[in-house]
């Protein structure tokens, strides 16, 4: 396949994975310290964030079994998690709502929710890292129209 077809490829994608809330300006500000020096540092970088949310997130199911109802330890451990992509932040300020209001049933789906969610974004960015080494480096400064 011809580098500048799949570059618009990886363009497009990029551009629903923001259009879809999967990404944001923060995923914009990693791939500007991307450079030569470090051709692969967004992919690093994301797959950083893979490996230390799923220990976070093995931690919040593991505090929901031993510790029913301790709403507070909890939020705690999600407060950790929430700094992620706005569709995961959307669940974790859900599932700590739900927390503040002793909501059982609430916070496991909170819970499930974003562990779909998390899912959903590893499998969407593996998709577009994917792509981008494909297409070559050009595709990785371009931001989607409107940012």
């Amino acid at each position: 396949m011809e580098y500048s077809n799949l570059q618009q490829q990886a363009a497009s994608l990029k551009k629903n994975l923001f259009d879809q809330g999967y990404l944001d300006e923060q995923f914009c500000q990693i791939e500007d310290l991307q450079d030569e020096a470090s051709p692969n540092f967004t992919e690093e970088v994301v797959s950083l964030f893979f490996k230390n949310s799923t220990r976070l997130m093995t931690n919040i199911e593991q505090a929901m079994d031993r510790n029913p109802r301790d709403f507070c330890r909890w939020d705690v451990n999600m407060q950790q998690l929430k700094g992620t992509c706005s569709r995961m932040k959307n669940e974790c300020t859900s599932f700590r709502n739900r927390c503040g209001d002793e909501n059982v049933e609430g916070c496991m789906r909170s819970f499930q929710n974003l562990k779909r969610e998390h899912g959903v974004l590893r499998q969407k960015l593996e998709s577009y890292f994917q792509l981008l080494r494909q297409a070559g480096p050009a595709v990785t400064a371009t931001r989607p129209r409107g940012m």
